[in-house]
């Protein structure tokens, strides 16, 4: 009976392939609804600091090995999220949303990371300098919510995108895939712990 109900390798992965897939593109539909009514304000920096970087990641490691796109179901369908999203941002965004020196300051390190790639084609170091990159990219929308004292992220978004993350575990092959998805595991819990955080106080206060 329980060897009737396990499923195997192919299988699991087939699920965790169309499941992150259709989660990502799920979240980014509702992600541009949600800009275009202003009902979010996400910060412009953190999403173009997620296209570079993602793009950078996907590249490095397709690169460094003979695995598929979809040996990284979670770096190939982010990459169409962040860029879909980033452009969403800077037709529907507000000014709020624009670069900062701070956020100038994050962009300076993709483009030193990128010179580096560039000069040594090292794929393998490269990607996990991007992956570093991909935890400052979080950076603006954190500082955002210190300044203002306001969460304006959605728990539904980033939920669907940790539950992504996680689904993505089941079909990762290689160890920059592994590295590029516990990163994003563990970057959307903190994430969302902060964000809980600032909605305490801001009730607390």
């Amino acid at each position: 009976m329980l060897k009737a109900l396990t499923l195997n390798p192919a299988t699991l992965k087939t699920i965790s392939i169309y499941g992150v897939s259709i989660l990502n593109f799920a979240i980014a539909a509702h992600y541009y609804w949600l800009i275009y009514n202003k009902k979010i304000k996400p910060a412009l920096a953190m999403w173009a600091f997620f296209t570079l970087a993602v793009g950078i990641s996907l590249l490095t490691y397709m690169k460094e090995g003979t695995h598929s796109l979809w040996d990284n179901v979670l770096n190939t369908t982010d990459l169409f999220f962040v860029s879909s999203v980033t452009i969403s941002i800077l037709l529907f965004g507000d000014r709020s949303t624009r670069f900062n020196k701070f956020d100038l300051g994050c962009l300076l390190v993709v483009l030193l990371i990128l010179i580096f790639w560039f000069f040594t084609q090292n794929h393998l170091i490269t990607n996990i300098l991007v992956q570093g990159i991909l935890v400052i990219a979080y950076f603006p929308v954190i500082s955002r919510m210190i300044n203002t004292g306001k969460n304006n992220e959605s728990y539904l978004i980033w939920g669907g995108m940790l539950l992504a993350s996680v689904l993505a575990l089941l079909s990762t092959e290689g160890g920059l895939a592994i590295i590029y998805t516990v990163r994003a595991v563990i970057s959307i819990i903190l994430l969302m712990g902060f964000m809980f955080w600032v909605d305490r106080k801001k009730i607390s206060g």
